[in-house]
């Protein structure tokens, strides 16, 4: 649940608008279709796992229990609204069901992205792009995730380094965007250099930059540290997870400002793009 991404963009170097009241946000069709979706990504895992053979139904308990705890407590913490609870159960158990050291990967996600949406909050709040108090909603929580736990419950072959680019992306673009915004320096579009306001979609910034290059080292190395993937998978997922955020940017510059695009589409794609591109780097 990253994480992560109601900054309306997790951004990369990409500085996006958050919302523009940081009240809570009302429930949208949208999140309904995510609810839906990630409850139907986890039944799908349960009830037709891949690879086979299924899990015994004892080893289920307890990725069962902890993720929803994990869930409750990212509510109470006001990091997911009730909604964004409910996405992220679901796509923390499908991670959890299937290596409990991806859970503990996504934990990583949690906390750096909610560190990152809480520095320099009352700036944020001045500029009217701080992240909603109520945190963040279904439809931004699969967006962010989705493509993780879709990869995650496929497991094709590397599934591992690919979930761990997704997440790398998801992390990555979250904190440039909000470290850029708690500390602006000079921001220019990524698509003509030209400077512009902090919070642009597609905006990028050197401070931005630096974040997520150090966001997505770290669920690198995590990886690498639990055992997950290789010192060479490591690399592959810190050069896709921050190549997506640059993809991010560049959605947002040319889509996204345009209004082809909303925020939640650029993410899911973004985060797509880091799988491929991962998925292509092995």
């Amino acid at each position: 649940m990253a994480v992560s991404k109601s900054v309306p963009s997790r951004c990369t170097i990409h500085l996006r608008p958050s919302m523009l009241h940081p009240g809570k946000r009302a429930f949208r069709p949208s999140d309904a279709a995510a609810i839906l979706f990630t409850a139907a990504l986890a039944a799908v895992f349960v009830a037709a796992p891949l690879p086979r053979p299924a899990p015994a139904p004892a080893r289920m308990l307890l990725p069962l229990v902890v993720t929803a705890v994990f869930a409750l407590l990212a509510a109470l913490a006001r990091g997911v609204d009730l909604s964004g609870a409910l996405a992220g159960y679901a796509i923390a158990f499908i991670l959890a069901a299937r290596d409990l050291k991806l859970f503990y990967v996504l934990l990583i996600v949690f906390a750096v992205t909610f560190a990152a949406t809480r520095l320099g909050r009352e700036r944020k709040q001045e500029m009217r792009k701080a992240e909603a108090r109520g945190g963040r909603s279904a439809s931004q929580v699969a967006a962010n995730l989705g493509a993780a736990a879709l990869v995650v419950m496929l497991a094709p072959a590397h599934w591992p380094v690919m979930a761990l680019a997704a997440l790398a992306e998801a992390a990555a673009d979250t904190s440039s965007s909000e470290i850029g915004l708690a500390f602006p320096g000079k921001t220019v579009l990524i698509t003509n250099w030209k400077a512009v306001t902090p919070g642009m979609d597609g905006a990028v910034s050197l401070l931005g930059t630096v974040a997520a290059i150090l966001a997505a080292a770290l669920i690198a190395a995590s990886g690498r540290f639990l055992g997950l993937i290789s010192s060479r998978q490591a690399v592959v997922v810190l050069f896709a997870g921050f190549l997506g955020t640059l993809i991010d940017s560049l959605l947002g510059a040319i889509l996204e400002r345009r209004g082809y695009l909303n925020n939640d589409l650029v993410n899911l794609l973004s985060t797509a793009a880091s799988v491929g591109i991962a998925a292509v780097s092995l």
